[in-house]
């Protein structure tokens, strides 16, 4: 069956009953297990980088810690959705005070856009259009934005704007000026904690991995999801969004939490992350992706998503 005879509707209407409630069942379990995983892993890479302080691991404290700040970046989204957790209160707290606030994230301001993103996607309404509405460019563009992502020129943009905020706190919402002053708590927090631990300087580690390549991966992500896809202005979500298969490395590194899944996510955003590749498997047994492509791997997906520059041309 081609994918012209397929809806947003019968994607679901393909699943059994059964299927149904696996697929969209919370776990305050596997909740916690994300949101553990992460931490053990943000602990685990400052604790290698304290003791064996070398050139190698600061570099790969750097790359890991952008992911892991990308991993709570998603738990901030998948709180928004009430997804991660069975209970609300639990969706909220997590959503702020174990991510949210440590990647200065207000939950309730991007949940605003994303959900107009869901309700616009495929349109000239979408917000996010922007982040992806040029591609495919050019190889060379995209080194640029590469090169401006690691050399921290983006990131020193995003820290000019929390400045900004600060400067401004007693005039802005008074919502983001909680969220402001509790994500400042609890980076202070962080820099107390290593300094008691006699290692202050581990924090510098966690503010250039947030300027460098927590800005790289959440670009790469954006690419992903919606550059370059079969139609952009398709209301069929799978040709205005993107499925991506990876690998476990890859997952580690750029794609945290199963968000390479994001036609599954668009498809049905009542399934938690942990289930989503669940999801997909059902949906492709069935035939749902007939005539469907999936990209293998995001260095391949950027090859896609660019072109040679013509000789003699400026892209």
């Amino acid at each position: 069956m081609t994918t012209s005879h397929w809806t947003e509707k019968t994607a679901r209407d393909l699943l059994t009953a059964e299927e149904l409630v696996q697929v969209t069942r919370k776990s305050n379990l596997q909740g916690w297990s994300v949101i553990l995983f992460d931490w053990m892993i943000i602990v685990g890479i400052f604790c290698v980088a304290a003791v064996y302080p070398n050139p190698f691991t600061l570099i790969a404290a750097v790359v890991l810690l952008g992911g892991r700040q990308l991993a709570l970046g998603i738990v901030v989204h998948e709180t928004g959705h009430r997804t991660l957790f069975q209970s609300q209160a639990l969706n909220d707290f997590c959503g702020k005070w174990l991510s949210g606030y440590w990647v200065f994230s207000d939950k309730e301001s991007y949940m605003k856009g994303h959900l107009k993103h869901h309700q616009n996607a495929g349109t000239a309404q979408d917000p996010d259009l922007p982040n992806y509405s040029a591609y495919p460019v050019s190889r060379e563009s995209l080194r640029r934005k590469i090169k401006r992502d690691l050399t921290g020129q983006i990131g020193w943009r995003r820290i000019k704007s929390i400045g900004r905020s600060i400067r401004r706190i007693r005039t802005i919402q008074p919502r983001l000026r909680q969220t402001l002053i509790r994500s400042l708590l609890v980076n202070l927090a962080m820099l107390i904690t290593m300094t008691l631990f006699g290692h202050p300087w581990l924090y510098l580690l966690w503010v250039i991995a947030f300027m460098t390549s927590h800005m790289l991966v959440t670009r790469i992500r954006q690419i992903a999801e919606h550059a370059a896809v079969p139609d952009n202005t398709s209301l069929d979500i799978r040709r205005n969004t993107r499925t991506i298969h990876i690998s476990r490395l890859e997952r580690l590194l750029i794609a945290p939490h199963r968000v390479n899944y994001h036609i599954e996510h668009h498809l049905m955003p009542s399934v938690p992350i942990y289930h989503l590749h669940l999801l997909h498997d059902l949906l492709l047994r069935k035939g749902y992706y007939d005539g469907i492509e999936f990209s293998r791997g995001y260095y391949n997906l950027l090859k896609q998503v660019t072109y040679p520059a013509a000789q003699g041309t400026v892209s």
